[in-house]
């Protein structure tokens, strides 16, 4: 029997970060599965070097450079860029089936049993349930699927300008089709709908096997205090702190030591505050409603954080 894999994607060195993390969750796991990472060049040779010390399959896609039918494609769409670099997973026909799976994804638990399920299983997305997430999901390698993609992508696009719009606008009887082609809400549960429903997340919850950090602020957009076992960042942004404290306590355990060693005498900012030094005092950021609260009652910190110059670079970005 031909092999299986779980396939993920970095295209820089944050979020090889998180492929790391989510490499070793799937090894504590003790997945029976090969592990696959595809990586873009922006990926530095330090973190190469572990994830082939975590992934099986280490493999180099540019689309932008390839030559290929992808790179022809490109010519026409070249705001799909990352996109192309996602589909290249058909490509895997070493592989009989893989389930991907976003770098920002975590697992805990054991879900070797998603290899049961056939192609296109995904879950279904929080904010709009009639599509699949594509952080996880179940497909099988293709040259042939490949190029229909691709093909697609050049004639319809994205909806959303991303993967995720692709792959809903082709695999687009996914909502009504085959509802065992529907994973669980428990192999993508996206850490911004927690809150959505919490009363169904203290009912299942505790049933979660993949938690995906979604929106713009990733477990590595934060710090961490080993010692004291503290996330610092602007916890309104976060996840379940729960979820983001497992994240950082694996990456800090099992990851860093890891990236320290490729590092060596190099400097290297892992995230942790105990890279800084004594000499350098840390700041423990406020979330957003905190610093709210402390301006509604005029008290900005207009030494720091809430400076002119801060206020001025924020203002400047709004307004281009």
């Amino acid at each position: 029997m031909a092999e299986q894999a779980f396939v993920t994607l970095a295209t820089n060195d944050s979020y090889a970060r998180g492929a790391m993390v989510l490499g070793k969750s799937l090894r504590n796991h003790k997945t029976s599965k090969k592990l696959v990472v595809l990586i873009g060049p922006h990926v530095s040779d330090q973190s190469r070097a572990v994830l082939h010390k975590i992934y099986d399959d280490v493999r180099l896609v540019d689309v932008l450079d390839s030559g290929d039918t992808a790179h022809l494609a490109m010519m026409k769409r070249p705001d799909l860029g990352v996109t192309f670099t996602k589909l290249h997973c058909w490509t895997l026909t070493h592989y009989s089936k893989c389930v991907f799976m976003d770098a920002d994804t975590l697992v805990v638990s054991n879900i070797d049993e998603l290899f049961d399920r056939e192609e296109l299983s995904a879950a279904p997305d929080p904010g709009w349930p009639d599509c699949f997430n594509s952080g996880v999901f179940v497909f099988i390698p293709s040259n042939e699927t490949y190029g229909r993609l691709l093909q697609f992508c050049t004639e319809h696009g994205s909806f959303d300008g991303g993967d995720q719009g692709v792959l809903n606008g082709f695999f687009s009887d996914w909502a009504t089709a085959d509802i065992t082609k529907h994973l669980p809400f428990i192999y993508n549960m996206s850490s911004i709908a927690i809150y959505t429903y919490l009363p169904a997340f203290k009912q299942y919850g505790a049933n979660a096997k993949v938690v995906h950090f979604l929106g713009a602020t990733k477990p590595w957009s934060y710090t961490y205090d080993p010692r004291q076992r503290r996330v610092r960042g602007d916890v309104a942004a976060a996840a379940h702190p729960g979820f983001l404290l497992e994240w950082w306590t694996l990456y800090s355990g099992e990851v860093v030591p890891m990236l320290m060693r490729e590092y060596g005498d190099q400097p290297f900012c892992s995230g942790c505050e105990e890279d800084a030094g004594e000499s350098e005092p840390v700041q423990t950021l406020m979330s957003s409603a905190e610093r709210k609260q402390r301006w509604e009652q005029g008290q900005a910190d207009y030494m720091g954080i809430d400076s002119f110059d801060n206020i001025q670079k924020k203002l400047d970005v709004f307004l281009k």
